[in-house]
């Protein structure tokens, strides 16, 4: 089967795009990317798909990184297509967030996406990632350790993300491309094997060809597409236990699920801290047991009966001791926002403003939408945002669903991930609506809900300044 064919194959078994979808590729100049181009206006010219143009990011990282941003400038005027073209200072905004610059490479390309995605009017971005991006995943989360959730690697599509060439080989690409005579570049930081993935490229996925399997990429990739079905199958099953544990309904049902319903339970109640393979399986022996306790992380589980309790420690606990000093904090602060309005807070010297403008208007809609990633001001739908908006700090339990994370977050770990300084956390200025949904972690995101999907949508644009 020739590439186009698979591809296309892929794209229907996944219902992935349709004839009118607006497409808008995502170009670094390497070979998988630049092959997703052509292809896209291959089938575009097939009547598959149209393709609304390329996008390309560029970190900022490497010296050559000029050469790549040219080149694919290069394949947007080869195939007669917009390209929107942004760049940052990676680095520097790793080191100013305190996280590792993979990490914040990631966020900023992806905010540049979406941006691009609505300057474009496209309704999906689609990514360049192959079989061979699929195996490294699955091995990087196998070491880590994963469950079938982290096992089912990257998906066909996620929101507004799609990959088209989930099905297809790195070395299937870079022949059809030399095939065309078509110019890609080779980044040469994929040499840098201090870098896990690109360790695992190098070193393991070779040795595994090698010596137990050279068909082991495309194992990997298949054990990737059971495992996500299988999550599926377990989180449509999970639901439905709803918030209570039952002993009765947990013994009766396989133990995977059963551990996936513990699990989720007992990591609501934590607190924020991690819940590990091992406290599930010590409430799972619990249950085997008919009575007794345990102590996880921020709670103690009991079996009462033909019930799994969970209690918040008691006021001796570390935990308890630190939600009530939070509570009782001195710089809790709480202020209402109007729309459209601003409102000072003393606390952290600065200034949470909100405007408003209708939709509709395609300029303004572009203005507003290239300020999406910017860390003082976030784009968000006015029409669920209700009649107004209150910014305070964090408070015990706060959760969001952050862009791009595909589920639900607590602040807390959020914090964590982002690396924010504990010291800092208290004093960052959170937007929530009416009913107390985050809509904005100043500085940081906006919670999946609120982001703007369409440009004719009403907008509220929210901004964080410094108090003058």
């Amino acid at each position: 089967m020739q590439v186009i064919d698979r591809v296309r194959c892929f794209i229907r078994e996944h219902d992935l795009v349709r004839a009118g979808t607006r497409v808008l590729a995502a170009v670094s100049g390497g070979s998988d990317s630049v092959a997703l181009a052509y292809l896209l206006r291959d089938l575009e010219a097939a009547g598959d798909l149209r393709l609304a143009g390329l996008a390309h990011f560029n970190h900022q990282l490497r010296p050559s990184a000029g050469e790549d941003e040219r080149l694919t400038a290069g394949v947007a005027r080869a195939l007669d297509r917009p390209i929107a073209i942004d760049r940052d200072d990676v680095a520097a905004r790793a080191r100013r967030e305190r996280r590792s610059i993979e990490d914040a490479a990631r966020s900023a390309r992806y905010e540049f996406f979406e941006r691009a995605r609505l300057q474009v009017g496209a309704d999906v971005v689609a990514l360049g990632h192959t079989r061979d991006d699929q195996a490294e995943t699955v091995l990087l989360r196998l070491v880590r350790g994963a469950g079938p959730r982290g096992l089912a690697g990257m998906h066909p599509r996620h929101d507004r993300i799609v990959r088209p060439l989930l099905d297809c080989r790195r070395i299937e690409l870079r022949e059809w491309l030399e095939h065309q005579q078509i110019p890609f570049a080779d980044d040469e930081s994929n040499r840098d094997v201090s870098i896990p993935r690109n360790r695992v490229r190098a070193e393991l996925l070779p040795l595994l060809e090698t010596r137990f399997n050279p068909r082991v990429v495309d194992v990997l990739a298949d054990e990737a597409e059971l495992a996500r079905e299988l999550w599926a199958w377990m989180e449509e099953e999970g639901e439905r236990f709803g918030p209570e544990l039952d002993v009765a309904r947990l013994q009766a049902a396989p133990r995977a699920l059963a551990r996936l319903v513990v699990w989720r339970a007992v990591n609501g109640a934590s607190g924020g801290r991690p819940i590990s393979f091992n406290h599930a399986r010590a409430v799972l022996r619990l249950i085997e047991r008919g009575d007794g306790a345990v102590d996880l992380p921020g709670q103690r589980v009991q079996r009462i009966g033909q019930r799994i309790v969970l209690t918040p420690r008691g006021p001796g606990d570390k935990d308890a001791r630190r939600r009530n000093l939070l509570e009782k904090a001195t710089n809790l602060f709480r202020y209402p926002l109007s729309i459209p309005g601003e409102v000072a807070l003393p606390e952290v010297d600065s200034v949470v403003s909100a405007e408003t403008y209708g939709g509709g208007d395609a300029e303004a809609a572009r203005a507003a939408s290239a300020m999406l990633g910017s860390e003082r001001t976030a784009l968000v739908r006015r029409d669920l945002c209700g009649g107004s908006l209150v910014v305070r700090n964090r408070r015990p339990g706060d959760w969001f669903r952050p862009v791009g994370l595909g589920g639900r977050k607590k602040l807390q770990d959020f914090f964590v991930d982002r690396k924010v300084a504990r010291q800092d956390r208290d004093g960052v200025p959170i937007v929530v609506d009416e009913t107390g949904r985050i809509v904005w972690v100043t500085g940081y995101g906006i919670d999946e809900a609120f982001r703007v999907t369409d440009p004719a949508q009403p907008v509220l644009i929210l901004k964080i300044r410094q108090a003058r």
